[in-house]
C-alpha cells in the first residue's frame, strides 16, 4: 500500500520548487553536512551570485518533523518578499554528522557556519519548539548574524526541573517515549497533546506518518537525551542584541504582538538584575489570505455526514495548499 506521507512530501517538494524554494546541501566541516531548503533568487556565496537586499528569515523546525514539513505554508506566504532559508537539524530530512556532539549549541553552530557559506549576514529566526531553544543557542553565540528572534512553545532552555514538571504533566517517563513513537497509538498521543482539539483521524494515517516519520532513532534519543540541562548549570544569557539597539528589541509574551501600536517591552530576569532577552519589535507577518476558503469548504462540508471530521480537515488543507501555491506561482 502507497504511503500517504511519502507521496505528500514529493508533491510537497514538487510545488516548494516550482515556487523557486530548492534543496541545497552545505558540507559544514568534514563529515557534517546540512540539508536547507532555500529560496532560488537569494545571493549565493558558494556561486557568487549578485546580492540581493530581501531581509531573511530563517525557520528552525520542531522535533516531530523535518524544516519543510513543518514550516511549508510559512514559505509559501514569505518566500516572494523574503529570503527564506529552512534547515534540517542534524538527524532530520537529509543532514547528518560522523561526530559525537549532540547538544543543541552543535544544532547551532552548524545552521550558523551554513548560513554564513550561502552568504547570510543578518537574519530573523523564528522557530518552534525544540528549534526554539536552538535559536536562542544562535542569538547567543553569533550576535552578529541573528538580528532578531521569534520563538513559540519553547523556553530558554530545558532545565532538569521543568523537564522532570512537563514529563509529569503529560504522563511520560521520558521524552523519547513522547516524541519518538513506537506504535500507532503512541503517533496518536503526540498530535493529540501537540495541537487543540485535534481532528480524528484512522489508524491508517498514523501508521503511514510512524513509517517515515521517525528515522535515525538512536540519534534523536541521544539528541533529546543532551538537551536537558542540569538547573544549577543553567545561567540566563545576557543577549547582546539588546545593547544598544533597545529601539528595535523586544520581548513579546503572550496577547497580541506589539507592533500594532509601536510599543517596547522588556523581559526583566529577577535574578539576573538588568539582564534580559529581546525580539524584534515588529518580526514579518505570516499571512494566509486564502485561510477564509478553508473555513468556507469545511462549513459546507459540515453538512456531509459520511465524511469524519479528520477528512473534512484534509480536504480544507489540500485545497487550501493548492490555492495559496497557485498564487504564489502566479505572482499574485
Amino acid at each position: 500500500m502507497v504511503n500517504i506521507f511519502s507521496v505528500y512530501k514529493f508533491i510537497l517538494h514538487g510545488i516548494m520548487k516550482l515556487v523557486g524554494v530548492r534543496p541545497q546541501t552545505v558540507e559544514i566541516e568534514p563529515g557534517t553536512i546540512m540539508n536547507f531548503w532555500v529560496s532560488s533568487n537569494i545571493p549565493n556565496k558558494i556561486e557568487n551570485t549578485p546580492k540581493k537586499s530581501k531581509p531573511a528569515v530563517v525557520f528552525l523546525h520542531g522535533f516531530a518533523m523535518d524544516g519543510i514539513f513543518t514550516w511549508q505554508l510559512q514559505v509559501l506566504s514569505l518566500a516572494k518578499n523574503y529570503a527564506v532559508y529552512v534547515p534540517d537539524f542534524l538527524f532530520f530530512g537529509g543532514s547528518i554528522t560522523d561526530k559525537l556532539d549532540r547538544s543543541p549549541e552543535f544544532q547551532a553552530e552548524c545552521v550558523a557556519k551554513g548560513l554564513r557559506k550561502m552568504g547570510v549576514e543578518r537574519c530573523t529566526l523564528v522557530g518552534l519548539s525544540y528549534g526554539g531553544m536552538v535559536g536562542f543557542k544562535m542569538a547567543e553565540l553569533y550576535p552578529n548574524l541573528v538580528e532578531s528572534i521569534v520563538v513559540t512553545c519553547s523556553v530558554l532552555a530545558l532545565t532538569r526541573s521543568i523537564s522532570d514538571a512537563s514529563l509529569e504533566r503529560l504522563g511520560f517517563k521520558c521524552w523519547p517515549d513522547y516524541l519518538l513513537p513506537d506504535s500507532v497509538k503512541g503517533v496518536r498521543n503526540m498530535f493529540e497533546i501537540a495541537a487543540y482539539k485535534f481532528p480524528h483521524l484512522p489508524d491508517w494515517i498514523y501508521r503511514d506518518c510512524l513509517e517515515v516519520m521517525f528515522g535515525n532513532r538512536k540519534e534523536k534519543e541521544e539528541l533529546l537525551e543532551a538537551l536537558v540541562v542540569d538547573d544549577k548549570g543553567f545561567t540566563i544569557a545576557d543577549f547582546p542584541q539588546a545593547i544598544g539597539r533597545r529601539r528595535k528589541a523586544t520581548v513579546h509574551r503572550g496577547g497580541g504582538p506589539p507592533c500594532s501600536n509601536g510599543k517596547t517591552l522588556r523581559l526583566q530576569q529577577a535574578a539576573q538584575g538588568n539582564s534580559g532577552f529581546f525580539f524584534r519589535r515588529c518580526a514579518p507577518r505570516l499571512k494566509r489570505p486564502f485561510f477564509l476558503l478553508y473555513i468556507y469548504i469545511y462549513f459546507l462540508l459540515g453538512t456531509n455526514e459520511s465524511l469524519s471530521v479528520g477528512w473534512k480537515h484534509i480536504i480544507c488543507t489540500v485545497v487550501l495548499v493548492f490555492m495559496e501555491t497557485a498564487a504564489k506561482f502566479m505572482g499574485t
